[in-house]
């Protein structure tokens, strides 16, 4: 009776012990429930600052291509077009907020800041939810902040132009007629005004010619945009 009492005695004393070690655990696997969750806000708020960085450079990429397109069918400058700068940011900064809306989250902070030499976007975002509540104190009003920067780099090059050839009747008066054609009264229509531009692209040749200009490349063609490291 005696070694009852004692077994009885020690599965008494071992069940406090018990208690209190399922409760550690138990805390445990919630304080790891919060940290995965606070995790969970903190990837989705990179999520949206990555995606948001994106869309202004690439709408700034855009404005790139068309500011070239322009430049070549007027005739203007576009070596600093090419080169990726020369033109406003315009609506890139408007898109970057409408990003990070559609992923939960909004500029914060410095917002969207423009930076050149390279051209690039960064961009701050606020997660819109909080972590929520935990066994930790104050995740249900934690939010996760987050920063991105998007990079647009040039793809091509311009190439110097060839040197103009001369015709057989180069220097010659053209038969006393004051160097006019025949039949087209000394006009021209422009076309020989515009030589085509010559591109080395990543290593490999772009021609453009200024009378095609429905075959202008796409604006990925002329530009990368990529997440800075």
């Amino acid at each position: 009776m005696k070694a009852r009492r004692d077994l009885g005695s020690d599965a008494g004393q071992a069940f406090p012990i018990y208690i209190t070690a399922v409760a550690g655990l138990l805390f445990l696997a919630l304080a790891l429930f919060a940290v995965g969750q606070a995790g969970a806000t903190r990837n989705g708020g990179q999520t949206a600052a990555d995606a948001a960085a994106l869309a202004a450079a690439q709408d700034y990429r855009d404005q790139l291509r068309k500011g070239f397109l322009e430049a070549i069918a007027n005739g203007s400058v576009w070596d600093d077009l090419l080169n990726g700068r020369g033109i406003g940011t315009g609506d890139a900064c408007e898109r970057a907020q409408w990003f990070a809306q559609q992923n939960g989250a909004d500029l914060t902070g410095l917002g969207c800041v423009p930076g050149y030499l390279p051209t690039s976007f960064t961009v701050t975002v606020r997660t819109q939810k909080p972590v929520g509540k935990t066994v930790i104190p104050g995740t249900e009003t934690k939010h996760a902040t987050a920063t991105a920067k998007a990079v647009v780099t040039p793809r091509c090059t311009a190439e110097p132009p060839a040197p103009p050839t001369k015709g057989p009747d180069d220097g010659q008066g053209g038969g006393g007629d004051g160097g006019k054609g025949d039949g087209d009264d000394g006009k021209d229509d422009g076309k020989d005004d515009k030589p085509p531009i010559d591109l080395r692209c990543d290593g490999l040749d772009l021609t453009i010619d200024p009378t095609r200009l429905d075959l202008f490349p796409d604006a990925k063609d002329l530009f990368s945009v990529h997440l800075a490291d």
